[in-house]
């Protein structure tokens, strides 16, 4: 460079300011006998912060590979992960951990929610996991249940609760802890057609007032083209495309 300062080397990250998520050739691979899978195959993607994506292919693509690296559930054979410019390719155990209750929230397809627990209890649950203090536990799960609508079932057990009412409590579950980034996998899989349409709706007010950033995996592209901002196709483990709608 004309004022000798070299070139930055080919593995690090400038993310622009507003980048919640970034992705550098990652790969995620598989031994199964004597062949190597590569569930995600050199996916290099930016996603801003505040953006609603959808990640959309088949199943077998990849696209939920991708989403449980970007949690900090498994870790890419090769390439760098950065969230609000964090690489998690370099977090030890107990950093990824910090990563899964600070900074993200997630949201299943199956609602995960603890049977004997009543809705409060369950939604409590990742607030006792990261030790906030006891007398700060019952603002911030009435905060978040009364987000999704369900304050008036606080003391009812999942068993009492219609489908769309687990998905729910499980959507306040991963706000409690105030997450910067939602990542939902087929949040909308075990639901009806209107209950889901529902869940959508809520997780569009969601981002668009509390400005969060968030992925749901999908293989529904009607409901992708409907609700997010942004859809990244995958296919294979790799990227097939990546479009901004406007």
């Amino acid at each position: 460079m004309p004022n000798g300062t070299p070139d930055p080397a080919p593995h690090e990250s400038t993310p622009n300011a507003n980048s919640a998520i970034r992705t550098e050739h990652v790969v995620r691979s598989y031994a199964m006998g004597d062949a190597v899978v590569r569930a995600v195959d050199g996916v290099t993607i930016t996603i801003d912060a505040g953006e609603f994506v959808a990640l959309l292919g088949s199943s077998g693509s990849g696209k939920s590979t991708l989403l449980n690296l970007l949690a900090g559930l498994d870790r890419p054979t090769s390439g760098a992960i950065y969230a609000h410019g964090k690489n998690l390719a370099e977090m030890d155990s107990e950093e990824l951990a910090r990563h899964r209750s600070q900074t993200v929230g997630m949201v299943f397809q199956a609602f995960n929610l603890l049977p004997r627990m009543t809705l409060e209890e369950n939604v409590e649950l990742p607030l006792r996991l990261a030790e906030v203090d006891r007398a700060e536990r019952p603002a911030r799960v009435r905060e978040a249940v009364d987000r999704v609508r369900l304050t008036a079932r606080l003391s009812h057990r999942p068993s009492e609760l219609s489908g769309g009412e687990q998905q729910r409590a499980s959507l306040a579950r991963a706000l409690v802890n105030r997450p910067t980034i939602l990542l939902a996998d087929e949040p909308t899989g075990n639901l009806d057609s209107r209950t889901g349409d529902t869940i959508m709706d809520l997780l569009t007010e969601i981002n668009r007032t509390l400005k969060m950033t968030i992925v749901m995996v999908t293989h529904d592209h009607v409901r992708a083209e409907r609700y997010a901002q942004r859809i990244i196709t995958m296919g294979d483990g790799k990227l097939v495309s990546d479009g901004v709608r406007v």
